[in-house]
């Protein structure tokens, strides 16, 4: 970090990683306004779990209108998602917001750490409203193989970024980061946490546990952010760093992906033993391959598996055709919870 100097800051001199001539404390003036866009959409999604009401989840969660089956696939999304949003900020934290150089990109980090810390006060909420067992739900990552596997594929992601001496100086270091920021973003928040979206948001649309619901879809509005900031600060190293994006990497990438696809379809295995809501776990391995697909589309690489999308309503609710990089489109169209509508 370099203060106490007089010179001020020239917009063509900030860099993303590995920039040691401008003040980082220097917002002004920007460079990546799309940084700073993504900031101000989150700061008008803001919301708070305590805001939605539990009462109708309370009343059917403890009558006999839920299957096992059907609670089988709450529990496991509850155990998955209470841990992982805890990964993603200590990734943010601990990991990421320490060799980022450039301090607008800093400024949306610290905005999504907070609602990572949101997205965990959620899941505290409703394993209290609905009174829980609160160390079975937040212990799965411990107890269950198949969110095991996940977290522990992301966790190997993070280690070495933690290491004392690691640097992003170089190229094995770069892109060491670059792994992880894909590991982050692409795939826990762009790939793992889809398949749990739309098994809760099947509830939902069946008017079932809709106060769990509506925070899901809280939730994948914050997610739907910090994946187009992820793929925007990804595509942005990329540009300023093309050497960084080597055939071998991508290939390597490509493989990450893949990896993390055959997880997730384990995931959706354990939770949907039997079908639900007319769900199955085979829809849910075209789903885990149509959306790897667009997240590879996204930054730069080849499709690998032309899987179709099995619930285009997902689609209609989340809009996947908004999540552009901010150099095609801005995504601006976002409002206050205290006006959302669904």
């Amino acid at each position: 970090m370099n203060t106490g100097t007089s010179q001020r800051v020239k917009v063509t001199d900030k860099r993303l990683i590995n920039c040691n001539t401008v003040d980082v404390n220097q917002l002004m003036p920007l460079k990546y306004k799309w940084a700073w866009e993504h900031y101000i959409n989150g700061c008008a999604n803001h919301w708070m779990p305590t805001e939605v009401p539990m009462g109708k989840d309370i009343e059917l969660w403890k009558s006999n209108n839920l299957s096992q089956d059907e609670r089988h696939v709450i529990m496991r999304n509850l155990g998955f998602f209470s841990t992982a949003e805890s990964l993603v900020a200590n990734n943010i934290t601990l990991a990421i917001y320490k060799h980022i150089t450039n301090p607008e990109a800093r400024q949306y980090l610290l905005r999504q750490a907070f609602e990572e810390a949101i997205h965990t006060h959620t899941f505290h909420y409703i394993v209290e409203s609905l009174s829980l067992d609160q160390g079975e739900v937040f212990n799965m990552y411990n107890e269950i193989k198949a969110i095991q596997a996940k977290d522990d594929f992301e966790m190997k992601l993070t280690g070495d970024i933690l290491k004392e001496d690691f640097s992003t100086a170089t190229q094995e270091g770069a892109q060491k980061f670059l792994e992880n920021l894909i590991g982050f973003y692409i795939i826990m928040e762009g790939i793992f946490f889809y398949s749990g979206f739309a098994m809760i948001l099947s509830f939902h649309r069946q008017n079932k546990m809709t106060g769990i619901g509506e925070q899901f879809q809280y939730i994948l509005r914050d997610e739907t952010i910090h994946l187009n900031f992820g793929i925007d600060l990804i595509n942005g190293i990329k540009e300023e760093n093309p050497e960084l994006w080597s055939p071998k990497f991508q290939a390597h990438i490509i493989d990450l992906i893949k990896e993390a696809v055959e997880l997730e379809i384990a995931y959706a295995q354990d939770c949907l033993p039997k079908g639900i809501l007319g769900l199955t776990a085979p829809m849910f391995k075209e789903y885990a391959q149509y959306i790897a697909d667009r997240r590879l589309e996204r930054i730069g690489l080849k499709t690998q598996y032309g899987s179709r999308n099995p619930f285009p309503w997902m689609s209609e609710t989340i809009d996947l055709g908004k999540e552009k990089n901010f150099f095609e489109t801005r995504v601006t169209e976002y409002q206050s919870s205290s006006t959302l509508t669904w």
